[in-house]
């Protein structure tokens, strides 16, 4: 199945929604108000993390890979080998392939006086549903800029594109945002009312990513400068 075309703005379909409808799979069983299924907290989940999770099943069993993806509009884009199972599985034009991905972000280390309720303040975004390969060259460039500009914006117009032969031996699935829900936890411990005076710490420790200090290759040509969108991290 070749995946249609998209752009940056969502479907007409979804661009007059603001949430997602919940679903079986997407109601946790567990802490429910932490749920969301608004849109701009599942993008902006999504448009923060650099890796995600993709979770299918080879020959009867659970596989889950780690793997860079990019969010347009209302779709993930996941790229890997030509040669990889799940691609190949995904490139099938039926049924696809069914997965659910997942992306995680940590903020704290919630420290409580009982072991028991120690926690971790996060965000995170799973998705359901069936990934399809893109074979249309224009959508697949496409994708694979976006990839690239998910890790750093700006930098797939300040690299070569992708040649011909590169383009062959690269293949990326494409993951509609259908079937989606968003969980977070923030806040403090959460501590039993008695256990309240007992002599141990308690509180959050914050968790954010750092960016060091872009370090240039050892052959890169004379005169050329760290770029604006580097720096900007």
């Amino acid at each position: 199945m070749t995946a249609s075309p998209v752009t940056s703005e969502p479907t007409t379909a979804t661009a007059t929604a603001t949430a997602y409808e919940p679903t079986d799979r997407t109601v946790p069983t567990r802490s429910r108000d932490r749920a969301r299924y608004d849109r701009e907290t599942v993008h902006s989940i999504l448009d923060q993390a650099y890796i995600c999770h993709l979770g299918f099943v080879r020959d009867g069993a659970p596989v889950v890979l780690p793997t860079l993806f990019g969010r347009v509009g209302e779709a993930l884009y996941i790229h890997g080998s030509t040669g990889s199972r799940p691609l190949l599985a995904a490139g099938k034009a039926d049924p696809g392939l069914p997965v659910c991905v997942t992306v995680t972000h940590v903020d704290g280390l919630v420290l409580a006086r009982s072991a028991f309720h120690h926690s971790l303040n996060y965000r995170s975004v799973v998705v359901h549903g069936t990934a399809y390969q893109v074979t249309d060259e224009e959508e697949c460039r496409m994708a694979l800029d976006a990839l690239v500009d998910h890790v750093v914006p700006g930098r797939s117009a300040d690299s070569r594109p992708a040649s011909a032969k590169e383009l062959a031996a690269t293949a990326v699935v494409r993951l509609d945002l259908t079937e989606v829900s968003a969980k977070l936890r923030t806040g403090g411990p959460n501590d039993d009312a008695e256990d309240l005076g007992l002599p141990y710490w308690a509180g959050v420790v914050p968790v954010a990513p750092a960016y060091g200090a872009p370090i240039p290759a050892a052959d890169l040509a004379p005169g050329i400068g760290t770029p604006d969108y580097l720096a900007a991290l």
